[in-house]
């Protein structure tokens, strides 16, 4: 098994705006208290994390309505080269079919998750790569920090691209461990009745 998760930990990095991350003990073993209980305070987007389509659509699904085999079963890790962006050139080759769950490894993993300071230049998908995934109609896609597109950069328009073609998202993923090649991916967020997105926990499963 491979971990993908980022551990949540307090004051780590968030999408600007978004609310910071606060982890707080409200009680500890010892004195009145029996048992050790946190307080936990964050956005829906932190981390690891999925995006539901309600997330950039009105009236879209929420994600307590994810079918579980769009984050289950076999996927692929595609390497990505480019410093700064997925763009289609770098896609075609791979082959990309319609219903595969694609996640795509970049100098992020190796890069971005070193630091709490927000990395502004992140790699991410251009417009121009989303509608070309859109196309294929994929069960899922998972990039390696917080948003599947770029800052201040297409960023709407990448999300509404992949959701409104019925893909779901996973983003704040930490590839370093899993070289490119085919696994069994498992990522379950947590079940929050009408929200737009949820941290999750993603592992893949070498075959």
């Amino acid at each position: 098994m491979i971990d993908l998760s980022v551990p949540l930990r307090d004051g780590m990095v968030h999408w600007p705006g978004d609310p910071p991350v606060r982890i707080r003990k409200v009680k500890e073993i010892g004195g009145t208290h029996s048992s050790n209980l946190s307080l936990l305070s964050m956005g829906s987007h932190t981390g690891t994390h999925m995006d539901a389509p309600g997330h950039f659509l009105k009236g879209g699904l929420t994600i307590d309505r994810l079918p579980l085999e769009a984050v289950i079963g076999p996927a692929r890790v595609i390497p990505i080269r480019h410093p700064r962006e997925i763009r289609v050139e770098e896609l075609r080759p791979h082959r990309i079919r319609s219903r595969e769950r694609i996640l795509f490894k970049s100098r992020n993993s190796s890069r971005c998750w070193k630091s709490d300071a927000f990395v502004r230049d992140f790699v991410h998908l251009t417009a121009e790569s989303a509608r070309y995934l859109a196309g294929l109609r994929l069960r899922c896609v998972g990039v390696d920090y917080l948003s599947v597109g770029g800052y201040k950069k297409d960023g709407a328009e990448v999300h509404r691209a992949l959701l409104g073609a019925g893909i779901w998202i996973i983003e704040g993923l930490n590839l370093s461990a899993a070289r490119p090649g085919r696994y069994e991916l498992m990522c379950l967020p947590l079940k929050i009745s009408g929200g737009d997105g949820a941290p999750a926990r993603a592992v893949l499963r070498k075959l």
